[in-house]
């Protein structure tokens, strides 16, 4: 990749949901459904579903910066799950929906701790923010049947149920960041 390319890692529910979102997002450019934040080394996807690998589905964003700021990418990232919901998102449960930002440098962690605060400032949820903030080990991407997962089966029900009207929102609320 070339060195202006600067990656993210966030977990927030099912991979395929958020590499749907982040592929729609200008100034991204690679998005990589996968695990993070576990204790095994490349976890299989019935290994996480297990919930005992401590790995939680996730996507590596790699991104332009001069397009896309990493501030920006968690400002979707905070409106496309719902971050006070501990080990779930909707029917989705298990620690590997949790949601994380694996930050890789002490940049990113600054804007991740600022943002949460932000957004747990704002009292947009009756909860509080659940979302941890964890430095990034490794990243283990999904089996190739995961990746782009919507765009290959877009009639599958849970495409249908949960993908699609995510992105039906992400693309109303974000109309500014949707790649042309």
């Amino acid at each position: 990749m070339e060195k202006e390319i600067e990656v993210a890692t966030l977990a927030g529910g099912c991979f395929w949901c958020l590499e749907a979102i982040y592929k729609r997002v200008k100034g991204v450019i690679k998005v990589i459904p996968g695990y993070s934040g576990g204790v095994i080394d490349n976890p299989s996807y019935k290994q996480v579903c297990s919930d005992t690998t401590g790995h939680a589905e996730a996507v590596q964003i790699f991104f332009n910066p001069k397009i896309i700021s990493y501030h920006e990418l968690l400002k979707i990232f905070w409106q496309i799950h719902n971050p006070t919901t501990l080990n779930c998102q909707g029917d989705d449960i298990g620690s590997q929906y949790r949601s994380v930002i694996f930050y890789h440098n002490t940049r990113q962690k600054k804007i991740a701790e600022k943002s949460k605060k932000d957004w747990q400032d704002a009292h947009i949820w009756p909860q509080p923010i659940v979302t941890e903030l964890i430095p990034f080990q490794k990243f283990f991407p999904a089996e190739e049947y995961h990746r782009d997962f919507f765009e290959n089966h877009p009639e599958n029900q849970y495409c249908q149920l949960v993908v699609k009207p995510k992105i039906k929102k992400f693309e109303q609320t974000f109309q500014e960041y949707i790649q042309k």
